[in-house]
């Protein structure tokens, strides 16, 4: 018992680097807003499924299309509501979110994910 004060050192001492990550990020005056929603340039009022279903799961809608396409060759989705809608990124999506830079990046940029949709598909080119 003769080295507490050594163990007890040690230990706070580990507790501090193993939280400093938290700490840092706690004490970080830096804030990112939050992206407005883009209204489609094409003045569309409605996407193939509800704004509260695509905002958190375009990716798996989109990951199913791709599935369904490849796998199957099935190329129409019917939503919820019974409108159908061809099974394409650029021709259905990008229709009416053309805007890759205000629409798409200022979300994936926010919530820090870097999607592969670009890596098959060819990103549109900025309307200046």
């Amino acid at each position: 018992m003769y080295d507490t004060g050594k163990i007890l050192g040690g230990l706070i001492v580990f507790l501090v680097l193993a939280t400093s990550p938290f700490w840092i990020n706690a004490l970080s005056t830096s804030s990112v807003d939050i992206p407005e929603f883009q209204a489609p340039p094409n003045g569309a009022t409605e996407c193939v499924e509800a704004k509260d279903y695509m905002r958190p799961s375009h990716m798996d809608l989109l990951n199913t299309w791709r599935d369904d396409v490849v796998r199957t060759g099935e190329r129409y989705y019917t939503n919820a509501a019974g409108a159908t809608y061809e099974m394409s990124l650029s021709r259905t999506c990008m229709d009416c979110h053309s805007n890759k830079a205000e629409f798409c990046d200022a979300c994936h940029n926010y919530m820090a994910v870097n999607p592969y949709c670009w890596d098959c598909h060819v990103a549109p080119q900025e309307v200046q």
